[in-house]
């Protein structure tokens, strides 16, 4: 009895192993990463400035549907899906976000 459960163990352990490797590593970090993500989207409104996923820096000037009225510049205006944005940089401060300090001094500069 105890030869057959042994063989059972070192034939499927490596396996169980991976799976739970797989589940622990892989797919539980992406699945709570979608979720930040879906709740940073979801959250978007009038007046926040973001990036999208192609970098361009703007201020969200109307929302309809998923359909986003992003100002990029001046009199420049630019529709992008909702899910194009890739950051909300005006939700939270991070230390990898110093462009956005840059981008505000930017702004401050043309204010004056």
């Amino acid at each position: 009895m105890n030869e057959g459960i042994l063989a059972l163990v070192s034939a499927y352990g490596p396996l169980v192993a991976m799976v739970i490797a797989f589940y622990f590593f892989l797919y539980r970090p992406q699945r709570a990463e979608q979720k930040r993500r879906d709740d940073m989207l979801a959250t978007l409104h009038k007046g926040n400035k973001v990036v999208t996923v192609g970098g361009i820096y703007g201020e969200i000037l109307e929302i309809k549907n998923n359909v986003i009225d992003l100002k990029i510049a001046d009199k420049v205006v630019v529709k992008v899906t909702r899910s194009a944005v890739s950051r909300n940089i005006t939700q939270g401060k991070s230390p990898q976000m110093e462009p956005e300090k840059e981008w505000a001094d930017e702004d401050a500069a043309k204010d004056e």
